[in-house]
């Protein structure tokens, strides 16, 4: 019999993802996303549901977002299936274009940065800032770097 799944965190491509992103970001800053233990599938929901940001995406030439957690979507005013359509570029304005790209490689040189802090805006337009963001390589199974992610918890709406 097939389970049906609901929720993104049901997936195994993202329950694996979600190992990637955990052992990721604590193999560059020493610390975890989340201090729990559990089986994959819990961590995943976990993650999903977590009261802080979390986004990544891919390698492509253009990168597409792969992964944003409850909070991300709530944020940006997306579903799962828009947002992980949308390239990453999209997430920022234009005119941070630049300085994000430069901070993008500068964390794929170095391994992570933190304390990044920007503005960003949703679907609809709502725009907020973004801070104390650490911006880290994603790493696969092999240790090989696979995307990049970023892990915010403070952000406020600008008017």
């Amino acid at each position: 019999m097939t389970s049906i799944i609901e929720f993104p965190w049901q997936q195994e491509a993202i329950i694996h993802h979600s190992q990637c992103l955990m052992k990721s970001f604590h193999h560059w800053t020493g610390n975890f996303l989340l201090d729990v233990n559990g089986v994959p599938q819990e961590i995943a929901q976990l993650l999903f549901e977590a009261p802080f940001v979390l986004v990544s995406h891919g390698t492509e030439s253009d990168p597409i977002f792969n992964y944003g957690n409850r909070k991300a979507l709530e944020l940006w005013e997306l579903s799962w299936e828009e947002f992980t359509r949308m390239p990453s570029r999209q997430s920022a304005e234009e005119v941070v274009q630049e300085e994000r790209d430069r901070l993008l490689s500068e964390a794929a040189t170095k391994g992570f940065i933190k304390n990044y802090s920007s503005t960003r805006t949703s679907s609809s337009g709502k725009r907020f800032y973004i801070e104390d963001t650490i911006l880290w390589n994603v790493l696969d199974e092999h240790n090989q770097q696979c995307g990049q992610a970023a892990f915010f918890s403070n952000w406020k709406f600008i008017v």
